[in-house]
Protein backbone atom coordinates (compact mmCIF):
# COMPACT_ATOMS: atom_id res chain seq x y z
CA UNK A 1 0.00 0.00 0.00
CA UNK A 2 2.89 2.56 1.16
CA UNK A 3 4.47 1.85 -2.10
CA UNK A 4 1.74 2.14 -4.33
CA UNK A 5 0.71 5.54 -2.46
CA UNK A 6 4.49 6.78 -3.42
CA UNK A 7 3.77 6.05 -7.28
CA UNK A 8 -0.15 7.69 -7.22
CA UNK A 9 0.21 10.05 -4.98
CA UNK A 10 3.36 11.79 -6.78
CA UNK A 11 1.95 10.77 -9.99
CA UNK A 12 -1.76 12.45 -9.57
CA UNK A 13 0.21 15.17 -8.28
CA UNK A 14 1.67 16.32 -11.54
CA UNK A 15 -1.45 15.26 -13.53
CA UNK A 16 -3.18 17.54 -11.61
CA UNK A 17 -0.88 20.29 -12.35
CA UNK A 18 0.14 19.97 -16.06
CA UNK A 19 -3.83 19.27 -16.71
CA UNK A 20 -6.09 20.79 -14.36
CA UNK A 21 -7.46 17.85 -13.44
CA UNK A 22 -9.10 17.63 -10.12
CA UNK A 23 -5.76 15.91 -8.33
CA UNK A 24 -8.58 13.26 -6.33
CA UNK A 25 -10.09 12.32 -9.40
CA UNK A 26 -6.88 11.89 -10.74
CA UNK A 27 -5.98 9.47 -7.25
CA UNK A 28 -8.82 7.27 -8.86
CA UNK A 29 -7.93 7.33 -12.41
CA UNK A 30 -4.35 5.96 -12.22
CA UNK A 31 -4.82 2.69 -10.63
CA UNK A 32 -8.53 2.20 -11.92
CA UNK A 33 -7.11 2.37 -15.26
CA UNK A 34 -4.43 0.05 -14.35
CA UNK A 35 -6.45 -2.53 -12.54
CA UNK A 36 -8.65 -2.47 -16.06
CA UNK A 37 -6.02 -3.69 -18.34
CA UNK A 38 -4.54 -6.06 -15.68
CA UNK A 39 -7.97 -7.34 -15.37
CA UNK A 40 -8.29 -8.20 -19.13
CA UNK A 41 -4.86 -9.08 -20.21
CA UNK A 42 -3.54 -10.90 -16.92
CA UNK A 43 0.22 -11.94 -16.26
CA UNK A 44 0.73 -11.19 -19.72
CA UNK A 45 -0.68 -7.56 -20.26
CA UNK A 46 1.75 -6.41 -17.92
CA UNK A 47 4.96 -8.27 -19.27
CA UNK A 48 4.15 -6.33 -23.08
CA UNK A 49 2.83 -3.31 -20.91
CA UNK A 50 6.04 -3.65 -18.74
CA UNK A 51 8.08 -3.08 -21.73
CA UNK A 52 6.44 -1.29 -23.88
CA UNK A 53 6.18 1.76 -21.32
CA UNK A 54 9.66 1.70 -20.60
CA UNK A 55 10.33 1.95 -24.38
CA UNK A 56 8.46 5.42 -24.43
CA UNK A 57 10.11 6.35 -20.94
CA UNK A 58 13.81 5.89 -22.76
CA UNK A 59 12.31 8.01 -25.81
CA UNK A 60 11.15 10.51 -23.57
CA UNK A 61 13.98 10.66 -21.26
CA UNK A 62 16.61 10.92 -24.23
CA UNK A 63 14.11 13.77 -26.06
CA UNK A 64 14.94 15.61 -22.76
CA UNK A 65 18.43 15.07 -22.39
CA UNK A 66 19.13 15.68 -25.84
CA UNK A 67 17.00 19.36 -25.77
CA UNK A 68 18.96 20.20 -22.77
CA UNK A 69 22.40 19.38 -23.33
CA UNK A 70 22.28 20.22 -27.74
CA UNK A 71 19.36 21.87 -28.67
CA UNK A 72 17.97 24.32 -26.14
CA UNK A 73 18.68 28.29 -26.67
CA UNK A 74 18.28 28.94 -23.25
CA UNK A 75 20.87 26.10 -22.14
CA UNK A 76 21.94 24.15 -25.33
CA UNK A 77 25.20 22.30 -23.75
CA UNK A 78 26.87 21.03 -20.29
CA UNK A 79 28.66 24.32 -20.31
CA UNK A 80 26.27 26.88 -20.30
CA UNK A 81 23.77 24.60 -17.78
CA UNK A 82 27.21 24.88 -15.10
CA UNK A 83 26.87 28.87 -16.23
CA UNK A 84 23.33 29.26 -15.09
CA UNK A 85 23.79 27.03 -12.10
CA UNK A 86 26.95 29.31 -10.82
CA UNK A 87 24.18 32.40 -11.38
CA UNK A 88 21.20 30.22 -9.32
CA UNK A 89 23.68 30.06 -6.66
CA UNK A 90 24.05 33.22 -5.71
CA UNK A 91 20.51 34.17 -6.52
CA UNK A 92 18.69 31.37 -4.91
CA UNK A 93 21.23 29.47 -2.43
CA UNK A 94 20.45 26.29 -0.72
CA UNK A 95 21.21 27.26 2.93
CA UNK A 96 22.61 24.12 4.09
CA UNK A 97 24.80 23.36 0.89
CA UNK A 98 28.16 24.37 0.92
CA UNK A 99 28.64 27.66 -0.31
CA UNK A 100 24.89 27.83 -0.93
CA UNK A 101 25.98 25.75 -4.23
CA UNK A 102 24.16 24.08 -6.31
CA UNK A 103 27.23 22.06 -7.25
CA UNK A 104 28.91 20.69 -4.80
CA UNK A 105 28.17 17.05 -2.75
CA UNK A 106 27.99 19.20 0.74
CA UNK A 107 24.79 19.26 1.56
CA UNK A 108 23.87 18.27 5.27
CA UNK A 109 20.20 18.17 4.13
CA UNK A 110 21.28 16.22 1.47
CA UNK A 111 23.02 13.68 3.40
CA UNK A 112 20.14 13.17 5.42
CA UNK A 113 17.59 12.84 2.87
CA UNK A 114 19.73 10.55 1.32
CA UNK A 115 19.77 8.35 4.46
CA UNK A 116 16.22 8.33 4.57
CA UNK A 117 15.77 6.99 1.46
CA UNK A 118 18.87 4.26 1.72
CA UNK A 119 16.35 2.73 4.97
CA UNK A 120 13.37 3.11 2.89
CA UNK A 121 14.74 1.52 -0.53
CA UNK A 122 16.24 -1.11 0.88
CA UNK A 123 12.87 -1.72 3.21
CA UNK A 124 10.59 -1.87 0.49
CA UNK A 125 12.64 -3.56 -1.70
CA UNK A 126 12.94 -6.59 0.70
CA UNK A 127 9.42 -6.11 1.64
CA UNK A 128 8.09 -5.62 -1.54
CA UNK A 129 5.80 -8.61 -2.79
CA UNK A 130 6.27 -7.28 -6.44
CA UNK A 131 10.19 -8.25 -5.95
CA UNK A 132 9.53 -10.97 -4.32
CA UNK A 133 7.29 -12.41 -7.97
CA UNK A 134 9.83 -11.77 -9.77
CA UNK A 135 12.80 -13.38 -8.09
CA UNK A 136 10.86 -16.86 -7.35
CA UNK A 137 9.77 -17.16 -11.07
CA UNK A 138 13.27 -16.71 -12.17
CA UNK A 139 15.78 -19.51 -11.91
CA UNK A 140 18.39 -18.89 -9.39
CA UNK A 141 21.18 -19.56 -11.43
CA UNK A 142 20.43 -16.45 -13.60
CA UNK A 143 18.35 -14.19 -11.14
CA UNK A 144 21.13 -13.05 -9.65
CA UNK A 145 22.63 -11.82 -12.66
CA UNK A 146 19.35 -10.47 -13.66
CA UNK A 147 19.56 -8.40 -10.85
CA UNK A 148 22.45 -7.23 -10.49
CA UNK A 149 22.04 -5.90 -14.26
CA UNK A 150 18.60 -4.71 -13.44
CA UNK A 151 20.10 -2.26 -10.56
CA UNK A 152 22.77 -1.06 -12.72
CA UNK A 153 19.88 0.13 -15.59
CA UNK A 154 17.56 1.42 -12.74
CA UNK A 155 20.35 3.55 -11.49
CA UNK A 156 21.53 5.40 -14.42
CA UNK A 157 17.78 6.57 -14.52
CA UNK A 158 17.51 8.79 -11.71
CA UNK A 159 21.02 9.46 -11.72
CA UNK A 160 20.89 11.04 -15.36
CA UNK A 161 16.89 12.34 -15.36
CA UNK A 162 17.71 14.12 -11.55
CA UNK A 163 20.96 15.37 -13.69
CA UNK A 164 18.96 16.82 -16.37
CA UNK A 165 15.35 17.89 -14.91
CA UNK A 166 16.61 18.48 -11.30
CA UNK A 167 19.35 20.74 -12.27
CA UNK A 168 17.74 21.89 -14.82
CA UNK A 169 14.66 23.14 -12.60
CA UNK A 170 17.28 25.60 -10.92
CA UNK A 171 19.30 26.71 -14.12
CA UNK A 172 15.83 27.21 -15.94
CA UNK A 173 14.20 29.44 -13.12
CA UNK A 174 15.66 32.72 -14.22
CA UNK A 175 14.15 31.95 -17.68
CA UNK A 176 10.69 33.29 -18.95
CA UNK A 177 9.49 30.31 -20.24
CA UNK A 178 9.87 28.81 -16.57
CA UNK A 179 6.44 28.37 -15.28
CA UNK A 180 6.66 30.52 -12.09
CA UNK A 181 8.75 32.96 -13.75
CA UNK A 182 10.13 35.10 -12.01
CA UNK A 183 9.55 33.21 -8.88
CA UNK A 184 11.59 30.14 -8.15
CA UNK A 185 8.71 26.88 -7.06
CA UNK A 186 7.53 26.76 -3.35
CA UNK A 187 9.09 24.00 -0.92
CA UNK A 188 5.43 22.73 -1.46
CA UNK A 189 5.27 22.54 -5.13
CA UNK A 190 9.13 20.79 -4.78
CA UNK A 191 7.80 18.72 -2.34
CA UNK A 192 4.69 17.54 -4.74
CA UNK A 193 7.29 16.54 -7.20
CA UNK A 194 6.60 19.21 -10.07
CA UNK A 195 10.36 20.40 -10.76
CA UNK A 196 10.11 18.50 -13.57
CA UNK A 197 7.06 18.90 -14.93
CA UNK A 198 8.16 22.76 -14.98
CA UNK A 199 11.72 21.93 -16.53
CA UNK A 200 9.79 20.11 -19.05
CA UNK A 201 7.67 23.18 -19.75
CA UNK A 202 10.43 25.24 -19.73
CA UNK A 203 12.15 23.36 -22.75
CA UNK A 204 9.68 22.58 -24.76
CA UNK A 205 6.55 24.35 -23.82
CA UNK A 206 3.21 22.71 -24.31
CA UNK A 207 4.99 19.84 -25.90
CA UNK A 208 7.13 19.10 -22.94
CA UNK A 209 4.34 18.91 -20.77
CA UNK A 210 2.36 16.59 -22.82
CA UNK A 211 5.77 14.48 -23.00
CA UNK A 212 6.26 15.00 -19.18
CA UNK A 213 2.78 13.28 -18.51
CA UNK A 214 3.09 10.67 -20.92
CA UNK A 215 6.92 9.70 -19.41
CA UNK A 216 4.86 9.76 -15.75
CA UNK A 217 2.01 7.90 -17.07
CA UNK A 218 3.90 5.29 -18.59
CA UNK A 219 6.28 4.77 -15.53
CA UNK A 220 3.69 5.27 -12.65
CA UNK A 221 1.14 2.52 -14.22
CA UNK A 222 3.62 -0.25 -15.36
CA UNK A 223 4.98 -0.05 -11.48
CA UNK A 224 1.25 0.21 -9.92
CA UNK A 225 -0.06 -2.65 -11.92
CA UNK A 226 2.95 -4.84 -10.84
CA UNK A 227 1.69 -4.00 -7.14
CA UNK A 228 -1.34 -4.69 -8.62
CA UNK A 229 -0.94 -8.19 -9.12
CA UNK A 230 1.37 -8.88 -6.33
CA UNK A 231 -1.47 -7.62 -3.54
CA UNK A 232 -4.00 -10.30 -5.72
CA UNK A 233 -1.06 -12.78 -5.26
CA UNK A 234 -1.41 -12.44 -1.66
CA UNK A 235 -4.88 -12.16 -1.05
CA UNK A 236 -5.62 -15.12 -3.44
CA UNK A 237 -2.95 -17.61 -2.51
CA UNK A 238 -1.49 -16.38 0.70
CA UNK A 239 -5.18 -15.50 2.27
CA UNK A 240 -8.06 -17.15 0.77
CA UNK A 241 -6.61 -20.23 -0.44
CA UNK A 242 -4.07 -20.59 2.64
CA UNK A 243 -7.53 -20.12 5.54
CA UNK A 244 -10.66 -19.73 3.74
CA UNK A 245 -10.98 -22.14 1.35
CA UNK A 246 -7.78 -25.01 0.73
CA UNK A 247 -9.64 -26.44 -2.08
CA UNK A 248 -10.55 -23.49 -4.09
CA UNK A 249 -10.22 -24.53 -7.94
CA UNK A 250 -8.81 -22.58 -10.37
CA UNK A 251 -11.45 -20.97 -11.81
CA UNK A 252 -12.59 -19.76 -8.29
CA UNK A 253 -9.10 -18.72 -7.60
CA UNK A 254 -8.73 -16.59 -10.80
CA UNK A 255 -12.70 -14.80 -9.52
CA UNK A 256 -10.86 -14.37 -6.24
CA UNK A 257 -7.89 -12.73 -7.87
CA UNK A 258 -9.93 -10.05 -10.29
CA UNK A 259 -11.91 -9.30 -6.64
CA UNK A 260 -8.60 -8.96 -5.23
CA UNK A 261 -6.90 -6.44 -7.68
CA UNK A 262 -10.44 -4.34 -7.78
CA UNK A 263 -10.38 -4.33 -4.14
CA UNK A 264 -6.26 -3.19 -3.99
CA UNK A 265 -7.35 -0.52 -6.60
CA UNK A 266 -9.96 1.42 -4.62
CA UNK A 267 -8.59 1.23 -1.61
CA UNK A 268 -5.05 3.22 -3.03
CA UNK A 269 -7.36 5.59 -4.84
CA UNK A 270 -8.98 6.41 -1.06
CA UNK A 271 -5.60 6.18 0.72
CA UNK A 272 -4.03 8.60 -1.61
CA UNK A 273 -7.03 10.81 -1.68
CA UNK A 274 -7.08 10.67 2.30
CA UNK A 275 -3.02 11.78 1.88
CA UNK A 276 -3.80 14.45 -0.64
CA UNK A 277 -6.58 15.73 1.97
CA UNK A 278 -4.31 16.01 4.57
CA UNK A 279 -1.54 17.34 2.65
CA UNK A 280 0.68 14.61 2.89
CA UNK A 281 3.16 14.85 -0.70
CA UNK A 282 5.66 12.71 -1.95
CA UNK A 283 8.29 13.75 -0.54
CA UNK A 284 7.11 13.23 3.19
CA UNK A 285 5.80 9.72 2.55
CA UNK A 286 9.49 8.98 0.77
CA UNK A 287 11.00 10.63 4.07
CA UNK A 288 9.12 7.92 6.68
CA UNK A 289 8.36 5.30 4.66
CA UNK A 290 11.29 3.58 6.21
CA UNK A 291 9.60 4.50 10.12
CA UNK A 292 7.51 2.34 8.94
CA UNK A 293 8.40 -0.53 7.12
CA UNK A 294 12.50 -0.47 8.45
CA UNK A 295 11.85 -2.63 10.86
CA UNK A 296 10.78 -5.65 9.07
CA UNK A 297 13.44 -5.68 6.17
CA UNK A 298 16.81 -6.85 7.88
CA UNK A 299 14.73 -9.35 10.33
CA UNK A 300 13.24 -10.54 6.74
CA UNK A 301 16.82 -10.99 5.31
CA UNK A 302 17.51 -12.66 8.50
CA UNK A 303 14.59 -15.89 7.70
CA UNK A 304 16.78 -16.47 4.43
CA UNK A 305 20.12 -15.92 4.88
CA UNK A 306 20.64 -16.96 8.95
CA UNK A 307 19.53 -20.41 9.67
CA UNK A 308 18.83 -19.53 13.41
CA UNK A 309 16.17 -17.39 12.91
CA UNK A 310 13.60 -18.15 15.37
CA UNK A 311 9.83 -17.85 14.73
CA UNK A 312 9.02 -15.84 17.29
CA UNK A 313 12.28 -13.56 16.52
CA UNK A 314 10.48 -13.40 13.07
CA UNK A 315 7.49 -12.24 14.35
CA UNK A 316 8.33 -10.04 17.14
CA UNK A 317 11.28 -7.95 15.62
CA UNK A 318 9.34 -5.92 13.02
CA UNK A 319 6.56 -5.04 15.26
CA UNK A 320 9.10 -3.78 17.93
CA UNK A 321 11.20 -2.28 15.54
CA UNK A 322 8.32 -0.35 14.35
CA UNK A 323 7.85 0.93 17.81
CA UNK A 324 11.36 2.17 18.90
CA UNK A 325 10.92 3.69 15.28
CA UNK A 326 7.87 5.98 15.98
CA UNK A 327 9.16 6.53 19.16
CA UNK A 328 12.52 7.74 17.83
CA UNK A 329 10.78 9.62 15.29
CA UNK A 330 7.85 11.84 17.65
CA UNK A 331 10.52 12.12 20.27
CA UNK A 332 13.02 13.86 17.86
CA UNK A 333 10.12 16.15 15.88
CA UNK A 334 8.84 17.10 19.68
CA UNK A 335 12.28 17.95 20.86
CA UNK A 336 13.64 19.57 17.64
CA UNK A 337 10.72 21.36 16.22
CA UNK A 338 8.55 21.74 19.41
CA UNK A 339 4.95 20.68 17.50
CA UNK A 340 4.33 17.48 15.89
CA UNK A 341 2.66 18.37 12.68
CA UNK A 342 2.83 17.20 8.83
CA UNK A 343 5.40 19.40 8.42
CA UNK A 344 7.60 19.07 11.51
CA UNK A 345 7.18 15.07 11.27
CA UNK A 346 7.83 15.33 7.46
CA UNK A 347 11.18 17.14 8.82
CA UNK A 348 14.62 15.26 6.93
CA UNK A 349 16.35 15.17 10.04
CA UNK A 350 13.72 14.43 12.66
CA UNK A 351 12.73 11.35 10.38
CA UNK A 352 16.37 10.47 10.03
CA UNK A 353 15.92 9.30 13.60
CA UNK A 354 13.08 6.90 12.89
CA UNK A 355 14.69 5.39 9.68
CA UNK A 356 17.49 4.40 11.77
CA UNK A 357 16.42 3.54 15.32
CA UNK A 358 13.44 1.82 13.66
CA UNK A 359 16.35 -0.64 10.77
CA UNK A 360 18.69 -1.15 13.58
CA UNK A 361 15.97 -1.82 16.52
CA UNK A 362 14.11 -4.71 14.02
CA UNK A 363 17.72 -6.33 13.14
CA UNK A 364 18.15 -6.63 16.40
CA UNK A 365 15.45 -7.74 18.88
CA UNK A 366 15.76 -10.09 15.95
CA UNK A 367 19.18 -11.23 16.63
CA UNK A 368 18.16 -11.26 20.50
CA UNK A 369 14.82 -13.08 20.57
CA UNK A 370 16.64 -15.60 18.36
CA UNK A 371 18.81 -16.91 20.78
CA UNK A 372 16.65 -15.96 23.75
CA UNK A 373 13.68 -18.24 22.06
CA UNK A 374 15.26 -20.28 19.26
CA UNK A 375 12.86 -22.55 18.66
CA UNK A 376 11.39 -22.62 15.27
CA UNK A 377 8.02 -23.95 13.52
CA UNK A 378 7.59 -27.03 12.11
CA UNK A 379 4.66 -29.30 11.40
CA UNK A 380 4.00 -32.58 10.67
CA UNK A 381 1.06 -32.10 7.93
CA UNK A 382 2.07 -33.89 4.74
CA UNK A 383 0.86 -30.74 3.07
CA UNK A 384 3.09 -28.43 4.58
CA UNK A 385 6.30 -30.98 4.51
CA UNK A 386 5.39 -31.28 1.10
CA UNK A 387 5.73 -27.56 0.73
CA UNK A 388 9.03 -26.86 2.35
CA UNK A 389 10.74 -30.14 0.39
CA UNK A 390 9.27 -28.26 -2.57
CA UNK A 391 11.21 -25.32 -1.47
CA UNK A 392 14.28 -26.71 -0.25
CA UNK A 393 14.54 -28.64 -3.64
CA UNK A 394 14.31 -32.08 -1.81
CA UNK A 395 12.67 -35.06 -3.75
CA UNK A 396 9.24 -36.37 -2.07
CA UNK A 397 9.09 -39.62 -0.63
CA UNK A 398 6.81 -42.59 -2.70
CA UNK A 399 4.44 -42.81 -0.04
CA UNK A 400 3.05 -39.38 -0.45
CA UNK A 401 -0.87 -39.16 -1.51
CA UNK A 402 -0.04 -36.44 -4.12
CA UNK A 403 -0.29 -38.15 -6.94
CA UNK A 404 2.36 -37.02 -9.55
CA UNK A 405 1.27 -34.70 -13.11
CA UNK A 406 2.14 -36.26 -16.56
CA UNK A 407 5.56 -34.61 -18.66
CA UNK A 408 3.62 -35.91 -21.56
CA UNK A 409 3.52 -33.48 -24.28
CA UNK A 410 -0.69 -32.91 -23.99
CA UNK A 411 -1.90 -30.43 -21.81
CA UNK A 412 -5.35 -31.91 -21.61
CA UNK A 413 -2.90 -34.74 -20.35
CA UNK A 414 -1.42 -33.33 -17.55
CA UNK A 415 -4.61 -31.26 -16.50
CA UNK A 416 -6.78 -34.68 -16.44
CA UNK A 417 -6.35 -37.98 -14.75
CA UNK A 418 -3.16 -39.82 -15.44
CA UNK A 419 -2.00 -43.46 -14.95
CA UNK A 420 1.10 -43.11 -13.03
CA UNK A 421 2.07 -46.45 -14.19
CA UNK A 422 2.29 -45.90 -18.01
CA UNK A 423 4.06 -42.38 -17.65
CA UNK A 424 7.45 -41.39 -16.14
CA UNK A 425 7.43 -39.57 -12.67
CA UNK A 426 8.46 -36.52 -12.47
CA UNK A 427 12.34 -36.01 -12.15
CA UNK A 428 13.39 -35.15 -8.45
CA UNK A 429 14.61 -31.50 -8.09
CA UNK A 430 17.78 -32.42 -6.67
CA UNK A 431 18.68 -34.84 -9.86
CA UNK A 432 21.09 -32.17 -11.58
CA UNK A 433 21.13 -35.02 -14.66
CA UNK A 434 17.77 -33.27 -16.00
CA UNK A 435 19.41 -29.76 -16.10
CA UNK A 436 21.12 -31.62 -19.37
CA UNK A 437 17.86 -33.72 -20.60
CA UNK A 438 18.67 -36.63 -19.00
CA UNK A 439 16.41 -39.40 -17.43
CA UNK A 440 16.81 -39.62 -14.01
CA UNK A 441 19.38 -41.35 -12.01
CA UNK A 442 17.19 -41.41 -8.62
CA UNK A 443 15.16 -44.24 -8.07
CA UNK A 444 12.38 -41.87 -6.05
CA UNK A 445 9.67 -40.59 -8.35
CA UNK A 446 9.30 -37.34 -7.17
CA UNK A 447 6.05 -35.25 -7.54
CA UNK A 448 4.77 -32.30 -8.00
CA UNK A 449 2.65 -30.80 -5.09
CA UNK A 450 -0.53 -29.33 -6.85
CA UNK A 451 -1.42 -25.60 -6.29
CA UNK A 452 -4.91 -25.68 -6.75
CA UNK A 453 -4.06 -23.86 -10.20
CA UNK A 454 -3.63 -26.18 -12.78
CA UNK A 455 -1.92 -23.70 -15.04
CA UNK A 456 0.63 -23.55 -12.60
CA UNK A 457 0.76 -27.39 -11.77
CA UNK A 458 1.06 -27.57 -15.60
CA UNK A 459 3.92 -25.23 -16.19
CA UNK A 460 5.67 -27.20 -12.82
CA UNK A 461 5.22 -30.43 -14.33
CA UNK A 462 6.38 -29.40 -17.99
CA UNK A 463 9.31 -26.69 -17.01
CA UNK A 464 10.53 -26.71 -13.27
CA UNK A 465 14.28 -27.23 -13.60
CA UNK A 466 15.98 -28.42 -10.60
CA UNK A 467 19.26 -25.76 -8.89
CA UNK A 468 22.44 -26.66 -9.73
CA UNK A 469 24.75 -26.20 -6.84
CA UNK A 470 27.63 -25.40 -8.29
CA UNK A 471 25.74 -22.26 -10.18
CA UNK A 472 24.07 -21.23 -7.48
CA UNK A 473 27.66 -21.12 -5.37
CA UNK A 474 28.56 -19.03 -7.82
CA UNK A 475 25.59 -16.74 -8.30
CA UNK A 476 25.68 -16.52 -4.22
CA UNK A 477 29.55 -15.49 -4.82
CA UNK A 478 28.94 -13.11 -7.41
CA UNK A 479 26.29 -11.02 -5.28
CA UNK A 480 28.16 -10.94 -2.10
CA UNK A 481 31.31 -9.37 -4.33
CA UNK A 482 29.15 -7.60 -6.12
CA UNK A 483 27.61 -5.91 -2.70
CA UNK A 484 30.79 -5.05 -1.11
CA UNK A 485 31.99 -3.12 -4.08
CA UNK A 486 28.75 -1.19 -4.35
CA UNK A 487 28.94 -0.36 -1.22
CA UNK A 488 32.37 0.83 -0.91
CA UNK A 489 32.51 2.38 -4.14
CA UNK A 490 28.81 3.97 -4.67
CA UNK A 491 27.75 4.37 -1.02
CA UNK A 492 31.14 5.19 0.77
CA UNK A 493 33.87 6.20 -0.90
CA UNK A 494 32.67 8.74 -4.09
CA UNK A 495 29.86 10.60 -2.06
CA UNK A 496 31.81 10.59 1.22
CA UNK A 497 35.10 11.78 -0.61
CA UNK A 498 33.46 14.22 -2.64
CA UNK A 499 31.40 15.24 0.55
CA UNK A 500 34.05 15.78 2.78
CA UNK A 501 37.17 17.78 0.96
CA UNK A 502 34.23 20.50 0.16
CA UNK A 503 34.39 20.32 -3.28
CA UNK A 504 32.31 22.41 -5.73
CA UNK A 505 32.32 21.22 -9.13
CA UNK A 506 35.25 22.77 -11.58
CA UNK A 507 33.42 22.97 -15.48
CA UNK A 508 35.19 20.07 -16.90
CA UNK A 509 34.20 17.86 -14.22
CA UNK A 510 30.50 19.06 -14.14
CA UNK A 511 30.38 18.58 -17.90
CA UNK A 512 31.97 14.64 -17.16
CA UNK A 513 29.77 14.48 -14.75
CA UNK A 514 26.69 14.95 -17.26
CA UNK A 515 28.34 12.90 -19.75
CA UNK A 516 28.60 9.80 -17.49
CA UNK A 517 25.25 10.27 -16.51
CA UNK A 518 23.91 10.35 -19.78
CA UNK A 519 25.70 7.54 -21.51
CA UNK A 520 24.54 5.47 -17.87
CA UNK A 521 21.07 6.39 -19.35
CA UNK A 522 21.80 4.87 -22.40
CA UNK A 523 23.65 1.40 -21.10
CA UNK A 524 20.62 0.91 -19.35
CA UNK A 525 18.44 1.33 -22.89
CA UNK A 526 20.11 -1.02 -24.06
CA UNK A 527 20.07 -3.44 -20.86
CA UNK A 528 15.95 -2.84 -20.51
CA UNK A 529 15.32 -2.81 -24.67
CA UNK A 530 17.89 -3.94 -26.91
CA UNK A 531 19.03 -6.92 -24.80
CA UNK A 532 15.99 -8.74 -24.20
CA UNK A 533 15.04 -8.73 -27.62
CA UNK A 534 18.25 -9.99 -28.44
CA UNK A 535 17.68 -12.76 -26.14
CA UNK A 536 14.67 -13.57 -27.81
CA UNK A 537 15.36 -13.93 -30.86
CA UNK A 538 15.04 -16.73 -32.24
CA UNK A 539 11.66 -17.17 -30.14
CA UNK A 540 10.31 -14.12 -31.92
CA UNK A 541 11.44 -15.15 -35.05
CA UNK A 542 9.20 -17.97 -34.22
CA UNK A 543 6.50 -16.30 -33.27
CA UNK A 544 6.79 -13.82 -36.39
CA UNK A 545 7.05 -16.47 -39.06
CA UNK A 546 3.83 -18.22 -38.01
CA UNK A 547 2.06 -15.13 -37.20
CA UNK A 548 2.93 -14.25 -40.90
CA UNK A 549 1.79 -17.63 -42.34
CA UNK A 550 -0.97 -17.65 -40.59
CA UNK A 551 -1.85 -14.13 -42.51
CA UNK A 552 -0.87 -15.46 -45.71
CA UNK A 553 -2.17 -18.74 -45.50
CA UNK A 554 0.65 -20.47 -45.88
CA UNK A 555 0.74 -21.78 -42.13
CA UNK A 556 0.76 -24.82 -40.26
CA UNK A 557 -3.07 -24.90 -39.93
CA UNK A 558 -3.35 -24.15 -43.92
Amino acid sequence: MLVGACLVLGGSSVVGALTGMNVYAACYLIPIVVAAYVIVGGLRSTFIADYTHTVILFVAIFVFGFTMYAKSPVVGSPSQLYDLLLEASTKMPIADNYDGSYLTFKSVNGLVFAIDLLVAGFSTVWLDQAYWQRAIASRPETSVKAYLFGGIAWYGIPFSFATIMGLGCAALTSSPEFPTYPSPLTAAQNGAGLSSPATAIALLGKGGAGLMLLLLFMAVTSSTSAELIAVSSLLTFDVYKTYIRPKATSNELVRISHLGIVIYALGLATFCAILNAVNVNLTWLLTVLGVIVGGASIPNGLILLWPRMSTMAAILAPWMGLCFGMIAWFVTTSKRSGVISVTTTGDAINAVAGNITSWAGGALVAVVVTYIAPHKFTSDDPVFVARVNKINGVADTPNEKEAPLSTGGDVETAFGPTSSTEKPPISSPADSNTLNGDLPSSSEPAKVVPTGNHVVDFLEAKHIEPMDPALVKRGTRLAVWFNVAFLCIAIILVPFTLFGTDYIFSRSFFTGWCVVSFMWCWVSMIICVIWPVWESRKALYMITKGVLGDMTGKGHGA
